[in-house]
């Protein structure tokens, strides 16, 4: 039986479709502006800033912030 989390708005949310929702919405400059991260403000793309977020846990806690922050 999996895990329940219905307190967890990010639960089942993939890391790729925050990002694409932010581009869409935002832009990568932006997003750029709102958190400074190289992968958003130099040469950006989805592939590079998912490398770099699943790496970068305080970067990753932003973006997801900045997503919950969109409703």
């Amino acid at each position: 039986m999996k895990s329940q989390q219905p307190n967890n708005p990010l639960h089942g949310v993939k890391l790729a479709d925050i990002l694409e929702f932010l581009v869409n919405r935002y832009g990568w400059e932006e997003m750029g502006k709102r958190i400074n991260i190289k992968c958003f403000t130099q040469d950006p793309s989805i592939k590079s800033s998912l490398k770099f977020l699943r790496k970068t846990p305080w970067a990753r806690t932003k973006v997801e912030q900045l997503y919950l922050d969109s409703f």
